[in-house]
């Protein structure tokens, strides 16, 4: 069986997250739909009983300081898709998603900060007038990109 993905693959993090038991449900959404690995940006993550799966063990973390060293180390010709509720933002159902994508949230009370919109090559927010918890926003994210790029997923969960 060959393994290798034609469509590419994606990852998904959290810049300065406020809630890390939050992060350990968006961990194990990002795992079962096909990330291909998990980060934080600003403050780390530490391990949550909400991870039943144990994500971090099973695909890559990674933990990058600053915006800036997550660009410096970014995948070569991969994507950053910011996804804040923003007025120049996309809607998600609308998006077509790049083949190699970084996905980049938010903290729940603070959000992508406009330094940090800047740097990204996309947009993407989910309708409604008030943002959701940042579990709940990474997973309907995931699974926008698992339902329109099927090939993402692990062979377990493939037709």
């Amino acid at each position: 069986m060959q393994t290798s993905n034609i469509q590419g693959y994606y990852a998904i993090g959290v810049f300065n997250a406020k809630t890390h038991h939050n992060i350990g449900t968006l961990w194990r959404t990002a795992y079962i739909l096909g990330a291909a690995y998990i980060f934080t940006v600003g403050k780390r993550y530490k391990k949550q009983t909400s991870d039943v799966v144990k994500a971090w063990a099973r695909i890559p973390y990674f933990h990058y300081d600053t915006i800036e060293d997550l660009l410096q180390n970014i995948p070569y010709d991969c994507r950053l898709v910011g996804v804040e509720l923003t007025e120049a933002a996309g809607f998600l159902h609308d998006f077509e998603h790049p083949k190699r994508a970084i996905y980049l949230l938010g903290s729940e009370d603070q959000g992508l900060p406009e330094t940090v919109l800047e740097k990204c090559h996309y947009t993407v927010k989910l309708p409604g007038n008030s943002s959701l918890n940042v579990a709940v926003t990474g997973s309907i994210v995931c699974h926008d990109r698992a339902a329109k790029v099927p090939s993402d997923l692990p062979p377990h969960h493939r037709d």
